[in-house]
């Protein structure tokens, strides 16, 4: 329940927000008068998200065992690529999340409704849609019951207040630091349901190696104990895993999550060295051009004093002639 109610606490705030700042703009701008088309936008994105959902649900109940258990396992790769590529997105483009955005809507204000609807149905969809299939399979994952979906709801829930008060006002947070936790949380969720969905893949014999089991702690953590539904449902936690659930789980958890928690630039430190030289480089080249022409028109200036003495000396000279003649 609580994997599910971060899910929705995630990617409902990330929606929250895309309205909110989609909606200030329109009003700080003089544009009341568009906003709803914005809504009509987002009103589509939340029917076309929960249809996803529901298709995904009945269209697999009409599926044989292993046909639903390789769509499972398909989904939860697809899923887990998705959540992945988003929590990078976001924490590559938070900063320039609120310009990128003003840019959109102001193409659309001059296109037309039509644009309106579309930004806002593009900006929600994308995440409500992650939203639905992530949740879809965590709920399979964690089988228990309408518990996960009720975590899910009661995060989309506080994301909306979250985002509500965030517009008013009345609530500031460090955004930076909520999304870098509530990221890496996810991460760790991510590992759990890609590990699932192997074993999916294992039971539907897409793959092998299911009675190939890395160790078995059932007896210390029994899957129908308290702590062992949280761990599975929080987690995705197994008990009796296979030797591939183990070895997938580790190769995404630890380098994903290491270079998501690494800073931002990581790996691009030598770039701002090297346009540090070229550019004092160029100056250096600037200097030596500046002092070039100083030294031209320093030595234009001596040239000038030269002519200007020899001019006076032959008037003085031309002077004395004419004197002496006279005399």
């Amino acid at each position: 329940m609580f994997s599910n109610f971060l899910i929705g606490l995630r990617e409902g705030l990330e929606a929250s927000l895309v309205v909110c700042i989609l909606i200030a703009y329109l009003v700080k701008t003089g544009n009341k008068n568009k906003l709803v088309p914005i809504w009509i936008g987002v009103g589509i994105a939340i029917v076309v998200s929960l249809a996803f959902g529901a298709g995904l649900e009945f269209g697999s109940q009409e599926m044989t065992f292993k046909a639903q258990e390789a769509l499972g396992g398909s989904l939860s790769i697809i899923s887990v690529g998705l959540v992945t590529w988003m929590v990078f997105w976001m924490r590559r483009t938070a900063r320039h999340l609120k310009t990128e955005l003003h840019g959109k809507l102001d193409a659309a204000l001059a296109m037309g409704t039509g644009a309106l609807v579309a930004t806002a149905l593009l900006a929600v969809g994308r995440e409500g849609l992650e939203t639905s299939l992530f949740v879809w399979r965590a709920v399979h994952a964690a089988d228990d019951g309408w518990h996960p979906m009720i975590g899910a709801f009661l995060g989309i829930a506080a994301a909306v207040v979250l985002g509500w008060l965030f517009y008013r006002g009345a609530l500031k947070i460090n955004l930076s630091k909520f999304f870098t936790w509530t990221g890496g949380m996810l991460v760790i969720v991510a590992a759990g349901v890609l590990a699932y969905g192997v074993h999916d893949l294992q039971e539907a014999e897409f793959i092998g190696g299911l009675h190939n089991q890395a160790f078995d702690i059932s007896g210390a953590i029994p899957p129908d104990s308290w702590y062992g539904t949280l761990l599975k449902g929080t987690f995705n936690f197994q008990p009796d895993p296979t030797v591939l659930q183990v070895t997938v789980w580790a190769l995404y958890l630890i380098p994903t999550l290491a270079l998501f928690l690494s800073p931002v630039g990581f790996g691009r430190a030598g770039a701002p060295s090297g346009g540090a030289t070229d550019q004092k480089a160029r100056k250096a080249t600037d200097e030596k051009s500046e002092a070039g022409s100083a030294g031209d028109g320093a030595r234009g200036g001596d040239g000038a004093v030269d002519d200007g003495e020899r001019l006076r000396d032959g008037a003085r000279r031309a002077g004395s002639g004419a004197g002496g003649n006279q005399g």
